[in-house]
């Protein structure tokens, strides 16, 4: 049994970086990497490349910003940076483990703060849920503002929803269904009736709390500000490396927000921080928009490696100043 647990936790984390290495090496493989080089070390402007990490920075910050405001509702009262700190070392978790950084973050306030782990994870679903509706409402936009582009991009990469569609017959939809239905009348009526469910029970209605949590937030105005200053501030951090090289510093605001867009459905895709995905996704759309193959695949690489260093000095950041830390756990905040 421990082998088998053993061995589920080493394909989680083996597993992405398999996937995500081989986008890569494919993507990659007949690149010429001096070329490269001369650019990144020469060519690139670093001042520009230094100042859109401020706004990586200040991305993660308002979110942990947020994040405290949603706790809030349920009397939990954490300190300000001890969320930001969460969040800091949340991301850089995610890029050993992919998608472990909701359980990190609720962890450290946990340990710090004192803050109920099932109670901050409903609050942090509450944030993805949010977040998702917000990039599905942008990315509608910009797909009917840009359908042309899209087009073609779902040609070029052999993604034709219609396709995948008409291969199922009246019979796949009405099985689909039946087995969907099944599926959740056998988790409800076990949650209903099998007593060793008890516990899963509570821990749902702890997440379902912090999930409702939203609705007793204070200033509404203010979480819809976060918000808004989340994604701005991850816009700036992408839109800004445009102006770092003589090849995309002429691309408009139109080739960055449908390029960020595309990039960031693309990191559904769980690997670390989204390689491999993320470069193909990105490669692809500035292709479409007149960039030639090895500006993109160069533009690319370097925009994703430099910003994902960041995560990890922030979290490694965050991990020295917690653990320096020598005044008592839960002492009162603010």
């Amino acid at each position: 049994m421990n082998s088998n647990k053993t061995l589920k936790k080493t394909l989680n984390i083996v597993c992405p970086f398999v996937l995500g290495g081989g986008i890569l090496w494919w993507m990659y493989r007949d690149t010429d990497f001096k070329k490269m080089e001369e650019t990144l070390l020469h060519e690139m402007d670093w001042g520009w490349m230094l100042f859109s990490l401020v706004f990586g920075v200040t991305a993660q910050m308002f979110r942990g910003i947020r994040w405290r405001q949603t706790l809030e509702p349920l009397d939990e009262h954490p300190r300000v940076m001890d969320c930001i700190h969460a969040v800091f070392i949340s991301y850089a978790s995610s890029l050993i483990i992919p998608r472990s950084g909701e359980l990190s973050r609720c962890g450290v306030l946990s340990r710090y703060d004192g803050v109920p782990f099932m109670k901050s994870l409903g609050t942090v679903v509450t944030e993805r849920v949010i977040d998702s509706l917000l990039i599905l409402l942008i990315a509608a936009a910009v797909i009917l503002w840009q359908v042309t582009v899209f087009d073609s991009f779902f040609d070029r990469t052999g993604t034709n929803l219609g396709d995948i569609l008409h291969g199922f017959t009246t019979t796949g939809y009405i099985v689909t269904g039946i087995c969907l239905i099944i599926t959740v009348v056998f988790l409800w009526v076990g949650l209903k009736r099998f007593t060793f469910m008890t516990k899963i029970r509570e821990m749902m209605n702890n997440v379902k709390e912090g999930i409702l949590s939203l609705r007793g937030v204070k200033n509404k105005w203010l979480f819809a500000f976060y918000t808004v200053a989340i994604w701005g501030s991850y816009f700036l951090h992408y839109w800004i490396t445009f102006c770092c090289f003589d090849f995309t510093e002429s691309l408009n605001f139109t080739v960055a927000i449908v390029s960020f867009i595309v990039g960031s459905i693309s990191v559904i895709v769980p690997t670390p921080n989204g390689a491999g995905p993320w470069h193909f996704a990105v490669k692809t759309i500035l292709i479409l928009y007149g960039l030639t193959d090895t500006d993109a695949i160069t533009f690319v690489l370097i925009v994703h490696t430099i910003q994902t260093a960041l995560v990890p000095l922030l979290g490694i950041y965050s991990w020295v100043v917690l653990n320096l830390r020598k005044e008592p756990l839960f002492e009162a905040q603010n």
